[in-house]
């Protein structure tokens, strides 16, 4: 038990701001730590659905919403994955070898092209929670999106060296931990009782996991903690965009 307080202290210290007890990086400490990542995601969905009730309490309007909805995963994560999405969007626009884009993917500095993406996956998302009907949903999916994040960093080689190496030689996330997140968001989707955009947002999902993979492996060979925090922002962002088109969908059909 005492391993495993640890394990999730690392994770939610690593992955979060949000305040743990100091413990050491070894071995033993370290060995859950991807199985309680995907709990991260559920403190970040427990943010944006609080922050979400309490606009619609206060009749604050859906751009002032979406705004602060927007940044709620960053306030709670420090923004560690945006962080690796914009150098890994540095590294894709270079079009350069390999191991020069594993290189940039090293440097702590913000390319033009990182600042212009990170600027239009800000207004995405931004656009899209304006017009989010109910965030219950995507709430629901940081889980799920640290959920596939984990196990692909369990079942991809590691690109190069680094904290995601590190992580992944001293930790496992197996499939039966991946089910039972994926019954925990299950059942969170049926309490809401948002199926179609649930089925929808996982759907997304497993495209982008799937793509990700694909792209990891043929581009650089491998993952990386950038390409892990790349595949989350991308992956949510997804989620997002197909459950409020599934949202859509019921209002015009049904």
């Amino acid at each position: 038990m005492k391993n495993l307080a640890a394990s999730c202290a690392i994770a939610f210290s690593t992955y979060s701001r949000i305040p743990m007890p100091q413990v050491e990086w070894n071995e033993g400490n370290m060995r859950h730590t991807l199985a309680f990542f995907p709990l991260v995601g559920a403190a970040v969905g427990a943010g944006f659905w609080g922050v979400d009730a309490l606009c619609r309490a206060l009749a604050l309007g859906d751009v002032l919403r979406g705004a602060l909805l927007a940044i709620v995963p960053v306030v709670i994560t420090g923004g560690i994955h945006l962080d690796g999405y914009c150098d890994t969007v540095d590294a894709l626009a270079s079009h350069a070898p390999r191991e020069k884009k594993l290189a940039i993917l090293k440097d702590s500095s913000a390319g033009a092209f990182a600042v212009i993406w990170c600027c239009v996956w800000f207004l995405l998302d931004f656009a899209l929670l304006t017009v989010l009907e109910s965030a219950a949903t995507v709430a629901a999916c940081f889980l799920l999106s640290r959920s596939l994040s984990a196990l692909g960093i369990e079942h991809l080689p590691s690109a190069r060296a680094g904290m995601g190496a590190d992580l992944k030689r001293g930790s496992r996330f197996p499939w039966w931990t991946l089910g039972v997140y994926l019954v925990l968001w299950a059942g969170a989707v049926w309490l809401w009782g948002r199926w179609v955009p649930g089925l929808a947002a996982l759907a997304a999902a497993v495209c982008v996991y799937l793509f990700y993979k694909r792209m990891a492996l043929r581009v650089f060979g491998g993952f990386t903690g950038d390409l892990a925090g790349w595949f989350l922002q991308v992956c949510e962002l997804a989620m997002l965009a197909a459950a409020v088109l599934a949202e859509r969908v019921v209002d015009l059909w049904f």
